[in-house]
């Protein structure tokens, strides 16, 4: 059906640009205030929001100074993005990819939901365990191929991932960015309470799961109905057939999931994240150059073929982050945490718990780092939770439900952008197949904190 142009949703870049204008405008109508810090520890100290004595207005040009800032402020993501599709290229151009996908079809053919069931709970462990989210990029073009091959489409692959980590993210039991900050800040011992995060995140995966299974069904019975009918890597039929999975394939695929294996235990051991695990593919694609005998110009040409198809998404990857960089220089980030936290005040400890999450929720469109959130809300939710009767074990799990669950859905999170832009999906499609689920999760994770506080979850 073609879309009427009175409702035609604009390109992601365009929504992105939109945001950020609407971002300035915000810095000249919100009031300007902020929370004074811990000198030792550098958390903002409640009760202590002032507004500004004499306003800072931001001139138009700060639209545009944003912009090149954001790029190097993203700069991370943004350069392994560009290495992660460099070397997924060179990984292709030896058919280790086809031969793998090969494989993999011959053993889920006739199991589609044993897929979607493993790969949503395997993401979601290693999210909750060590925080991954960025070392699932790799995974997407793979999974793509893999439904599209299963009479899918690449929504249901997106969606196995995204479900993956935000569930994963949401219910995290160990992660270090999200639960040590917040439970250091709350003054709570380091991990305490991951039983309970634990043994929630199987019923969370079975609510994600029956989503992403719901939809797969319907396209595999109607591939018309599908969200991403028209996209370029999500319509690219799969290869009538493999080739044989031989011994210079299974090295390559070692060489892989070692090269993963390093960052995870880099990131959860010795504080490396984007920098470090892109040095780890780097030196992933020079393993694959030598076993798949791609001579160094075959090589570096599909090093740069491959970083060229991700241009767009590193673009949409830069202007995300700059709507949180206009509203830190205008200074009304502390300021929307300050008025969003009053309202708590008036209602009892269950349903103060559950406004909790839906702040947390809020505010992670403008602050998408776990750590930086919860360095921002913490400090306030912590006493916040102890006036209003909330254990303060209930006001973490309050902000790790309303960080991880809206880290799936949000335009300013860096890694679902590049996940988005990696498949060829657009920005309006995702949001209308992941709301439904969003719902969802908020559902069940308020039944959670509800009964979390009568229980006293602590």
């Amino acid at each position: 059906m073609t879309q009427s142009p009175t409702l035609r949703i604009p390109h992601t870049l365009a929504l992105l640009f939109f945001l950020m204008m609407a971002a300035l405008v915000a810095t000249w109508l919100v009031p300007q205030g902020f929370f004074a810090e811990n000198p030792e520890t550098g958390r903002v100290m409640p009760g202590s929001y002032e507004v500004v004595a004499e306003r800072e207005v931001l001139s138009p040009l700060a639209l545009f100074t944003a912009i090149p800032r954001a790029f190097v402020d993203a700069g991370p993501i943004i350069f392994f993005l560009f290495i992660i599709g460099g070397v997924l290229a060179m990984i292709r151009a030896t058919g280790t990819i086809d031969a793998l996908l090969g494989r993999l079809l011959e053993r889920f053919r006739d199991r589609p939901r044993s897929l979607i069931f493993a790969v949503i709970f395997v993401f979601s462990l290693a999210s909750s365990a060590v925080g991954s989210s960025g070392e699932y990029i790799p995974f997407v073009l793979i999974l793509v191929a893999l439904c599209r091959a299963m009479k899918m489409d690449a929504m249901t692959a997106v969606g196995m991932v995204v479900a993956g980590y935000g569930v994963g993210y949401g219910l995290a039991a160990f992660n270090q960015y999200t639960v040590v900050v917040a439970q250091e800040i709350a003054e709570l011992p380091t991990y305490s309470g991951w039983w309970l995060r634990l043994a929630l995140l199987v019923p969370f995966v079975l609510i994600a799961v029956h989503h992403v299974w719901r939809y797969a069904e319907r396209v595999r019975r109607d591939p018309s109905v599908s969200l991403v009918a028209g996209a370029t890597v999500a319509d690219a039929e799969p290869p009538a057939s493999y080739p044989p999975l031989d011994g210079r394939h299974v090295a390559i695929v070692l060489a892989f999931f070692a090269a993963l294996g390093v960052g995870v235990w880099g990131i959860a051991t010795r504080g490396w994240y984007l920098n470090e695990l892109g040095a780890c593919f780097v030196v992933l694609g020079l393993v694959t150059a030598v076993i798949g005998r791609l001579g160094p110009s075959a090589a570096s040409e599909k090093f740069i073929e491959g970083a060229k198809d991700l241009t767009e998404t590193a673009i949409l990857v830069g202007i995300a982050r700059g709507i949180a960089l206009i509203m830190e220089d205008g200074q009304i980030l502390h300021t929307i945490v300050h008025y969003l936290s009053l309202p708590l005040s008036l209602v009892g400890s269950e349903l103060a718990a559950v406004g909790m999450m839906l702040i947390q929720a809020v505010l992670n469109l403008f602050i998408p780092s776990g750590s930086g959130q919860a360095y921002v809300t913490m400090p306030l939710m912590t006493p916040l939770s102890d006036l209003l009767d909330v254990p303060r074990q209930v006001a973490v799990l309050a902000y790790q439900m309303g960080d991880g669950f809206t880290n799936m859905i949000i335009p300013t999170n860096a890694i679902l952008m590049g996940i988005l832009g990696v498949a060829g999906i657009s920005y309006a499609s995702w949001f209308r197949f992941c709301l439904p689920l969003i719902i969802k999760l908020y559902a069940a994770g308020a039944v959670v904190l509800v009964l979390a506080v009568m229980f006293g979850f602590g």
